[in-house]
């Protein structure tokens, strides 16, 4: 398949739009736990015991979801490499909407006691299958489809998804914090977002349906499946992809662990840390988190636009990966001092330095693997890697804090997640502008010619 299949920019912009609106959508559901697990969750699920324990349960309910990303990321990947991204990317969606109403509807401890935080768990894991299936297919949909020379640039607008999704889970929660008293935010306010949620996904959903039924998208994917039929492509993508690229995914998974680990202290960890250790408001601090977080926006198509001109996405990543190794320390420092004007220079800092990595990301893992095994190697690098690195980062770090009471401990703890993340990009295989329209087959075939 020619990798410079013109796909008008009018279409192209609807189709961004589409990815993007479906990522937003997606992650506002799973990343409004995030902020309901700092702030709410504790108290509601975990009455029984302390405060910082309860902060540890509700954090470890908000990782549960992570553990079931890969397996979402390996059956999304599975079905999206065999039969195209519409049916992972619909049924991700489904799965998403009705868990986090669910949540929403769900009693508290008060209510039936140890079956709350038992349910909560469950269906935190289905958000996580939800999740976990959903970005592969949103990344693919258009990294595959743009004209290679912006290939980065549309790449990094489903990232801006994921962010949109985060800043609107937090001015919902703002929203609520600053017109609601806290009787009443804490008994029923908090499940707003959530009853929301499915409201969402439905026109999410329907406009994603609507997208992939035009015809770029039929020509598209028949031409697909043409080339795969012709290169004779009949094993399981998931155990070609184990088999033969099984460094390429643990290099991916390490090239996600300080962006996806520093995401989840920015956005959440940081919400209970400057509300129970620095002692600023939650409004004060949802302020400072929400306008950092939402320059990503702008800053990652801009990262993602600059490695089109570079040559590389490589080494903007590895440059990013440095600076957020260095910013560790100042940026704790800042946050120390409980200044809205400092705190929020630190968080849009840190948030800058992270959209250098995270603006190319989609485009780097796009180009790492051959056409028919891409969905699930790029799946389970990114979902295996969140399990470790994000969703385990808000319990980590307050682990961290209740045990050295300051917050050195952290920014160690952010310096060595971007040590692993160095050394994993660094041993990647620079492949800028690859043909993502060539199979494994055909890439064995030109290995052995060439040998």
């Amino acid at each position: 398949m020619d990798q410079h299949v013109h796909v008008p920019p009018k279409r192209m912009g609807r189709l961004a739009a589409a990815a993007v609106f479906a990522t937003a959508l997606e992650w506002f559901d799973f990343l409004i736990y995030a902020t309901a697990a700092a702030l709410v969750f504790g108290h509601q699920f975990f009455p029984s015991v302390s405060p910082v324990a309860g902060t540890l349960a509700s954090f470890a309910t908000f990782a549960v979801g992570f553990v079931a990303r890969p397996l979402g990321g390996i059956i999304a990947g599975h079905v999206g490499d065999r039969f195209g991204r519409k049916p992972p990317l619909v049924a991700a969606m489904l799965l998403m909407g009705g868990a986090t109403f669910a949540i929403g509807i769900l009693p508290g401890y008060d209510a039936i006691g140890i079956w709350a935080p038992i349910l909560l768990v469950v269906v935190r894991l289905v958000q996580g299958l939800g999740v976990g299936a959903q970005w592969g297919g949103a990344a693919l949909l258009l990294t595959e489809h743009a004209p290679v020379e912006k290939r980065g640039f549309y790449g990094s607008l489903v990232q801006t998804g994921a962010i949109a999704g985060a800043v609107a889970g937090n001015l919902f929660f703002l929203l609520l914090t600053t017109t609601l008293s806290e009787e009443q935010f804490t008994s029923w306010g908090w499940r707003v977002p959530f009853l929301s949620g499915l409201l969402l996904v439905l026109i999410g959903t329907y406009v994603q349906l609507k997208i992939e039924d035009t015809p770029v998208f039929r020509e598209l994917q028949q031409q697909s499946a043409q080339s795969k039929r012709e290169a004779g492509l009949r094993k399981a993508p998931l155990v070609q992809a184990l088999r033969h690229y099984w460094r390429e995914i643990l290099q991916a998974a390490g090239a996600f662990f300080v962006v996806n680990a520093t995401f989840y202290i920015l956005i959440s960890g940081m919400l209970n840390y400057a509300t129970s250790q620095v002692g600023m408001s939650r409004s004060a601090i949802l302020w400072c988190v929400m306008g950092a977080g939402l320059t990503q926006v702008v800053s990652m198509p801009l990262f993602g636009a600059l490695t089109d001109r570079m040559g590389s996405r490589k080494k903007l990543y590895l440059t990013g990966t440095v600076l957020m190794g260095i910013w560790a320390f100042p940026m704790f420092w800042l946050i120390d001092t409980g200044s809205v004007p400092l705190v929020f220079l630190a968080l849009l800092v840190g948030f800058t330095i992270h959209a250098t990595m995270y603006g190319p990301q989609a485009t780097l893992y796009a180009e790492m693997f051959p056409a028919d095994v891409r969905y699930s190697g790029a799946s389970l690098g990114y979902q295996f890697a969140s399990v470790f690195a994000g969703g385990l980062a808000p319990f980590i770090m307050t682990a961290l804090l209740a045990a050295s009471g300051s917050s050195w401990s952290v920014a160690l703890y952010i310096i060595g997640t971007a040590a692993v993340t160095f050394v994993a990009v660094a041993t990647i295989k620079e492949r800028f502008r690859r043909d993502l329209y060539m199979t494994s087959e055909a890439e064995e075939a030109r290995q052995v010619v060439h040998d």
